[in-house]
């Protein structure tokens, strides 16, 4: 009787390169569990952080000095808004291609290019001799600037642990919260005492130590290295018409959410034409990088990354952090002097302090961050900034430097809650090799976010202040007993006799008086109109950020981070 023999079934070639794919892969995932950066980890992190603390402030350091600028290069107020609007789009353009930039030449390859770029344009912006090419200078200097802080992030999920990373966090959340807070009160601070070129020309020697201290201390981990290898044995295949569907998308949205409420939104041929073509560019862009993601190629955008809650719900809520935070940035300010009569420096003292709570708040959540579930940390960050609204829809015209101050601060302790967990959840179950893609995203959410918010205050400001004023002046009519009476109240204040005979009260004696006191009650008319256009630009703000925290325990519990290896 034969026996039978076991055989060896010869599993072919195809068989045999997946076999090799996937030994490859696991010595792969333990050469990247095991890197370690050579240089000290906090060096590191402050490092990235000093150049994207720089670019963050210069998303609004150059806000309070428009007048300057428009004065010196003899352009109007409107010319001179394209300065800031002009970096904000090449800045939406750049934050989320930045991932994929970074896999053809290096993160730390690109991230010293945007940091010289970033110096260079800066330095160039200064010396501009005319608007146009500040401008153009403007231009450079956003897309230098867009690729830092999607950088950084990522160079910190890649060189501290899942449980150091939201102390991490916390330094680079420094830069990104309470850059845009100081911004308007050092813009100004410079521009009243020296000249308007030095807020771009103190960029330059921080870019210059930035290069330096990158160079020495920053490099790029095995996965990086990889990538770079994998592009260029396949040779430059750039996706043009995705980037410049990216662009176009973007730059669009940016443009619409700058000039709409000046430009009267939808009664504009030009916000219109600009809105159809973000609309069309960002749709054909979603179906083409899903193409180009069928086909084995690199997309622009990672939009595998939104099929994960623990990716899309953060990222929701970082835009509303955004929106939050660049709203009321600029609703304070706003706020105190034009109804209160502050001064420029005053009105950036008033939230200074905000910024330093957020300061010293940020080391007390990233310790917290590695110790309890983030979700809590960000339900109880939304519950008190949801809270703060309700205590600034007590603000009265009335109201005192030191209650709007402290109404601020806790406001700001709301803040400090937020940025860390969020970006934390951010990388929950993510690929080493996607931390650029998720950092590219969240730092979209929140620009994204913040120009919303901010063309959102100004446009529910204007109709609103209208929309009260026009219901309110109904009653300054001669006819009513009420008018009549504040009249006669008011015009022995400005030196007026009796009332004079018309309908106008423009006769008789004493009319200039009574014309006084009419103007007087028609300002503080425009002032109580301004006054409740506020309080409802803040009740919608709270109402907003309430409704995030059921929001927040959609994602489901989130584990502290185990010490060990930043693995994913």
């Amino acid at each position: 009787m034969a026996s039978a023999t076991a055989t060896v079934p010869d599993l072919g070639p195809e068989q045999n390169e997946h076999q090799r794919e996937a030994a490859d892969l696991a010595k792969y995932a333990k050469s990247d569990a095991a890197w370690q950066p050579k240089a000290n980890r906090w060096a590191i992190a402050l490092t990235v952080t000093l150049a994207t603390f720089m670019e963050v402030l210069d998303t609004s350091i150059a806000n309070v000095a428009l007048p300057h600028i428009g004065g010196s290069l003899g352009a109007s107020q409107d010319e001179a808004t394209w300065v800031l609007t002009s970096y904000l789009v090449a800045n939406a353009v750049i934050l989320p291609a930045s991932a994929y930039l970074t896999t053809f030449i290096g993160r730390k390859k690109f991230y010293m290019i945007c940091v010289a770029l970033f110096g260079i344009s800066s330095m160039l912006c200064g010396l501009a001799p005319s608007l146009p090419i500040l401008i153009f200078c403007r231009i450079l200097q956003g897309a230098g600037g867009g690729g830092l802080a999607p950088s950084e992030q990522a160079i910190l999920a890649d060189t501290f642990t899942p449980k150091q990373r939201g102390q991490a966090f916390a330094l680079y959340g420094l830069a990104v919260v309470v850059a845009p807070a100081i911004g308007p009160t050092l813009g100004g601070y410079i521009t009243d005492n020296f000249n308007w070129r030095w807020i771009f020309f103190i960029n330059v020697p921080i870019a210059l130590l930035s290069l330096f201290l990158t160079n020495r201390l920053v490099e790029d981990p095995p996965h990086i290295k990889r990538e770079v290898k994998a592009s260029a044995k396949a040779g430059l295949n750039l996706d043009l018409f995705g980037f410049g569907l990216l662009a176009t998308g973007f730059g669009s949205l940016e443009f619409i959410l700058d000039k709409g409420q000046e430009d009267d939104w939808f009664g504009s041929n030009i916000i219109v034409f600009f809105t159809a073509l973000c609309v069309v560019s960002l749709v054909t862009m979603i179906f083409w990088e899903l193409y180009e993601l069928k086909r084995g190629n690199r997309p622009i955008l990672n939009l595998t990354l939104f099929s994960r809650k623990t990716f899309t719900i953060p990222f929701i809520l970082m835009f509303v952090l955004g929106f939050s935070l660049y709203g009321t940035t600029v609703l304070i300010p706003q706020f105190v002097q034009t109804l209160l009569g502050y001064t420029a420096q005053l009105a950036g003292l008033v939230i200074s302090p905000g910024g330093i709570c957020i300061m010293m708040m940020m080391p007390l959540v990233g310790f917290l961050i590695g110790r309890t579930d983030p979700r809590w940390l960000i339900a109880f960050g939304f519950f008190i900034l949801s809270t703060s609204m309700l205590l600034m829809h007590t603000l009265s015209l009335d109201s005192s430097f030191k209650y709007i101050m402290w109404v601020r601060i806790y406001q700001a302790s709301g803040l400090a809650f937020l940025f860390i967990p969020i970006n934390t959840i951010s990388y929950t179950g993510v690929k080493r090799s996607e931390n650029n893609d998720v950092a590219g995203l969240t730092n979209l959410a929140r620009n994204i976010g913040g120009s919303v918010g901010t063309a959102f205050v100004a446009t529910m400001l204007s109709r609103g202040s209208q929309s009260h004023e026009a219901v309110m002046v109904r009653n300054l009519t001669p006819s009513s007993p009420g008018f009549q009476a504040q009249v006669n109240a008011l015009k022995h204040s400005f030196g007026g006799g009796g009332l004079g005979s018309g309908p106008g009260f423009g006769g008789g004696a004493g009319g200039g008086g009574i014309h006084q006191a009419q103007a007087f009650i028609y300002n503080q008319l425009h002032r109580q109109a301004a006054m409740l256009a506020y309080m409802d630009i803040i009740a919608v703000l709270a109402v907003f950020c309430a409704l995030m925290i059921p929001l927040v325990f959609l994602i489901g519990k989130i584990k502290p981070a185990a010490d060990g290896p930043a693995m994913h």
